[in-house]
């Protein structure tokens, strides 16, 4: 019986096996469906070795599809049909997302509505930010300091709308959830937001969603290491609904403490009760995810989304991707304030794009407004900081089967700042800015 010692990819590059992927996949598909013993993950991982063992000739190599189909036999074979299902749909989602990208398709705009891209557009046509020519050119006559506050105006005046429509449902809502990608903005924007309504004489409860996170060792974790507590199952979504229903029930609930540094989790630390006319505030990754607010009623939730919606054409005719802004700011971000490096962030970032696509992305069309967080004047920041870690991406991750995704991405972005001008004075930026956010200097704590 020949043992597997490596695997041909779709790309048709040969790997060394793995075993270890195999286990994240069923358990990553085991928590999709409520499961959380890893164990078994495990076990069924031993009898699909087992299998390719048996299966494979002497020097000859599965593919990776040859593997998945023992994967979802073996499954199916041990009673798993709940998680078979998760798995196959998972493995169906990746390969249209494969072909998508293969034919030059888009799926980051997919649910945007057509107007609000339409105004995003116009905004920037008329500011003579639709191009990075024009970009570039503005900041050669001296301009930026401009741009910025013409920047800021416009996404004050997102917030301000949202404002208003929430004023106006005000006597039915109970719950207002800010959701959003990975640092489009949700935090600052909640803080902007939470007071605008203070003015209006509304009173906000935050409910810090992050603490309801299971511990770190019940996260799916590949085989360097990182885990995935990307998707909204890293949640414990039964323990938020039962509170959610209980505080509008008027209720006092004990909400956990999650310590970060540790990956533990604390059930019952600290004592929460809204007033009949306070509202709960949900700043979350997955807030427009279905699932996480089930024992509240639709009418009594606004549901407010953030993206980076900038519409900027680079001199290739290209429109700049929103997911390589948002990748920026996190890097920047959590390089000054949360102890991961650039590098870190870049190789962890293909999880969070799976789950922005999975269960973000497809409940955008649910939300009831969504705020344009784009800011032009930050690639000129942002660039600086950024532009040699990712020059040595390019060559670090060139020949690397393993880290396809963490080199593609860096060489996109590598050959678009070299098209930008760069500006390395940020005293124009006020500290109330949403990219004090990422970059440091912010009059909000975060």
């Amino acid at each position: 019986m020949a043992k597997v010692t490596h695997v041909i990819k779709r790309t048709g590059a040969l790997v060394p096996f793995n075993r270890e992927r195999i286990t994240n996949a069923i358990y990553r598909a085991a928590i999709a469906v409520g499961g959380r013993d890893r164990s078994i993950a495990v076990e069924l991982t031993d009898q699909v070795v087992k299998v390719l063992d048996s299966l494979v000739l002497p020097g000859s190599h599965p593919t990776v599809e040859d593997i998945q189909d023992i994967v979802e036999t073996v499954l199916i074979k041990n009673g798993y049909a709940k998680t078979a299902k998760a798995y196959i749909l998972y493995r169906e989602e990746r390969s249209r997302h494969r072909r998508g990208r293969t034919t030059h398709q888009s799926r980051d705009s997919s649910n945007i509505p057509y107007r609000k891209l339409w105004e995003a557009l116009a905004w920037a046509v008329d500011h003579d930010l639709h191009t990075m020519e024009r970009l570039n050119a503005r900041v050669a006559q001296g301009e930026f300091p401009e741009i910025v506050r013409e920047a800021e105006e416009f996404y004050e005046h997102e917030i301000a709308t949202a404002a208003q429509l929430i004023q106006e449902r005000r006597d039915q809502l109970r719950i207002v959830i800010v959701a959003g990608p990975s640092s489009s903005g949700k935090t600052t924007t909640t803080t902007k937001l939470e007071g605008l309504l203070g003015k209006m004489g509304m009173r906000f409860v935050a409910l810090n969603v992050d603490n309801y996170f299971y511990d770190l060792e019940l996260h799916p974790r590949d085989e360097y290491g990182d885990y995935d507590f990307e998707t909204p199952q890293a949640l414990d979504l039964d323990l938020i609904n039962d509170h959610l229903a209980r505080l509008t029930a008027g209720e006092e609930v004990r909400i956990p403490f999650y310590d970060f540094k540790a990956g533990k989790r604390t059930d019952g630390v600290t004592p929460v009760q809204i007033g009949p006319n306070d509202m709960i505030l949900i700043d979350s990754l997955h807030g427009l995810y279905d699932d996480m607010t089930a024992s509240v009623p639709d009418k009594a939730k606004f549901k407010l989304y953030i993206e980076t919606l900038l519409q900027m054409k680079d001199p290739n005719g290209r429109f700049v991707r929103w997911t390589d802004i948002r990748l920026m700011r996190r890097m920047v971000r959590d390089s000054l304030f949360r102890g991961y490096s650039p590098q870190q962030t870049l190789e962890h970032w293909h999880y969070v794009r799976s789950s922005e696509l999975r269960h973000i992305i497809p409940h955008v069309n649910t939300a009831d407004y969504i705020v344009n967080s784009a800011l032009p004047y930050e690639l000129p920041i942002i660039g600086p900081r950024l532009i040699d870690h990712f020059a040595q991406w390019v060559d670090d991750y060139q020949d690397d089967v393993r880290r396809q995704d963490a080199h593609s991405r860096a060489n996109r972005v590598y050959e678009l700042l070299k098209m930008v001008t760069p500006v390395h004075d940020d005293s124009s930026i006020s500290s109330t800015s949403l990219l004090r956010e990422f970059i440091g200097g912010s009059a909000y704590e975060y």
